[in-house]
Formats: structure tokens, sequence, C-alpha cells
């Protein structure tokens, strides 16, 4: 039986996971959760998996989460120090980490700490302090399994494999709702628009970002320190079907691709239960059926965000951090306050322009470069306010 802690259970991510403990009662058991701000999702799942421990992130939550449940039997902890001390439990077999934006930082960094096994579903922390975040589990002698189905697909297409064998790895991309419109289309593009993803059924973040292909940026720089890859040795594609997840290309020519239908119970299931395989029994994939399967480059002059996350690899520094806080604010802005959609990667290259930070050696100094950029990144987004 494998004991298990999911940040961000409310969340798309955290929900799929469930449904799979569900499924596999003599697998796996429920031992903490966590939430920003959901106390009814949450005291619905506490009810239904009866975890040990609790957090949410509002302490005013926290508290009408107590008051409802009484003496039912579970600690619930609020705040920073809850998150941290949920994803810490020292009983835990593996910490799932889906909470979303750079705010999974520190509770993810908390399982490492503390010598517990990590299954990333949310790319910023890795692309804030991926470095950081490596030599942490490499101190502590444990492994960060990639839930992303792109990076799950590269993991599984690598198994059994040498490193140095691997010329390149390539990352598909659906291309979001708009990659077929013009500039002056994107233009006019609206938030309801940008969240009609044709594929996958994501949060409100993810989906915009698939929808820049900032999505795929950050993948990238999440693939340089998941894989120890160059960004040189990263490409990516566009594959509108979704059904090839990611390719390892080896330096004799051989190419490698893990497929199927776009569902992430699929690599959620391989990384809670690696090396193992769940029996989901999902729909067979029935490439006969489906017919024809494209590819194409990405336009980066339509599209500049994956290009800003190259550039922000290449230069180094502070850059990865302050692009993803950045890319946060003006998604933010995007979604509720007007910010017009093809002024999103102009509020993150400014912001990446303007950055004057080192490099980060430590996860407080990570956290002060995602403070100042979003300050800056605010300010910047004002300017654009329609």
């Amino acid at each position: 039986m494998k004991r298990i802690v999911i940040l961000g259970s409310t969340g798309s991510i955290g929900e799929s996971t469930l449904d799979i403990v569900r499924k596999f009662p003599d697998r796996f058991s429920v031992l903490g959760l966590t939430a920003a701000t959901n106390d009814q999702k949450l005291e619905h799942q506490i009810r239904l998996f009866r975890p040990k421990v609790v957090a949410l992130s509002s302490e005013c939550a926290a508290r009408q989460l107590r008051r409802r449940l009484g003496k039912h039997p579970v600690d619930i902890l609020s705040g920073e120090q809850g998150l941290c001390a949920v994803a810490s439990l020292p009983e835990s077999d593996l910490v799932i980490s889906a909470i979303v934006g750079g705010a999974g930082l520190l509770p993810t960094m908390a399982a490492l700490r503390a010598g517990r096994a990590v299954a990333l579903a949310n790319k910023e922390p890795m692309v804030m302090a991926g470095e950081l975040m490596q030599r942490e589990a490499h101190r502590q002698g444990i492994r960060i399994f990639p839930i992303d189905s792109e990076h799950s697909a590269i993991f599984q297409s690598m198994e059994g494999h040498r490193l140095c064998d691997v010329r390149r790895i390539v990352l598909t991309a659906s291309g979001g709702p708009f990659w077929d419109w013009t500039r002056e289309e994107l233009a006019h593009a609206t938030p309801d628009q940008a969240l009609q993803h044709p594929n996958w059924k994501m949060g409100a973040k993810i989906t915009v970002d698939s929808a820049t292909l900032m999505n795929k940026g950050l993948e990238v720089i999440e693939a340089r320190w998941l894989f120890d890859m160059t960004p040189d040795r990263i490409d990516m594609v566009i594959h509108r079907e979704s059904i090839i997840h990611s390719l390892v290309e080896y330096c004799d020519g051989s190419v490698i691709a893990q497929l199927g239908h776009p569902d992430m119970r699929t690599p959620i299931a391989y990384a809670l239960n690696y090396p193992e395989r769940v029996p989901l029994l999902p729909q067979p994939l029935d490439l006969g059926k489906i017919g024809t399967l494209t590819f194409s480059p990405p336009d980066f002059e339509r599209f500049p965000c994956p290009k800003l996350a190259y550039a922000a690899l290449e230069h180094g520094g502070a850059l990865a951090p302050a692009l993803n806080a950045a890319n946060e604010v003006a998604v933010q802005a995007f979604l509720e306050r007007g910010l017009p959609f093809l002024h999103i990667p102009t509020v993150i290259e400014d912001t990446m322009q303007s950055c004057t930070h080192r490099s980060p050696t430590s996860i407080e100094e990570a956290l002060a470069v995602d403070r100042w950029a979003r300050t800056h990144a605010s300010a910047i987004a004002k300017r654009y306010l329609t």
C-alpha cells in the first residue's frame, strides 16, 4: 500500500489522482491533502478518502472547514507552514505536487528536504529553481518523477536507455485554440475563447499558457533540469491531435515515442505506481480510426513565448524565475483585467529585459526574484489594460 500526499488536491490533477486512488484502494491510500481556498471540495475529499492531515492556504477557509467537520478525525492546518508540514509528512511514500504556479515551490521543496519522493505535475517550481531542486533530490537520494504528459512521455521513452545515447528530445504541442488564427484575430482574442482547448481539460492558467504556447516554453525549461539536457537538444513540434505526447531521438537515428489518448490519468498512474503500470483499461488507441497524425514547426512570430523561454535558458541568471512570475501576472491580467492577449509576451519580455538579479543560489533568492518580477510585471501590464 503506497501512502500518498496530494498538494493541490482540488485542481484537475488532484481530482484525477484521487480518481485513480478510488479505483485502486488496495494499492494507494491518502495520507494528506492540500488546497488553496476551496474548503467545500476539500471537505468532500476528506469525507471520502479520510486523510490524516490537510491544509488550506487560507486561514479563513481552514476555520470554516474546522467548524463544519467538528470532531472528524483529521488535523486541519493552514497557511504556508501548513502546506509545507503536509508536504513533509514522514509517513508518506510519494508527494504529488500539483499546486498551480510559483506557490508550489516551497511545499515541493519541503517534500524534497524531508526525503520524500515527488511526482511533479506543476512546471513552475522546476522553472524557478530546477537546479536547486535536483541538487536537493540527489542529496536525499530520491527521484523527481514527471507527471506532465510530455515529460512523462520522455521519461517513459528513455527508460532502459543510456542518457549519453540521446541526441535530442522533442516536445509535442497541440498548438492550443488559436493555432490557425492570424495576428489580427489574436489581437481580439478573449479569455473565454482562450479557455476552449481543443484536446485537454485543464485549469484556467495552464489553458491560457497553452494558447500562448508559453506552456511549451515552461516545459523546455523543466526538461532541461529533469533530463539534464542542454537547450540545443530540446526541440518542439506542433502536433494537433495530441496523440504522440513526446519523442526521444537517439544517436543511431532511432526515435522512440509514447502515444495515447489525451488523458492525464495515464502519466499520473505511471508516476504513482512506478515501475509497475496500473490497469486503467482506457479506450484502446485505434490508429486506424484516427487515420492521420499531423506535425508542423512552431511559429515564433505569432507565438513568441517559447522563444523567450529559450532565451531565459541561454542567458541564464535569474531570467527563468523572472519569466515565470511575469507570465503568471500577465495571464491573470488577461483573464481578469483586460490585458490584450498579444501583450502577454510583451509584459514577460519587458520584465526579463529589466531583470538584473544574479542566478539564485537558494530558494530564498529565487523567491526574491519572483517577488520583484511580479511587482515589475504588474506595473508593465497596467499600461496595456483595456
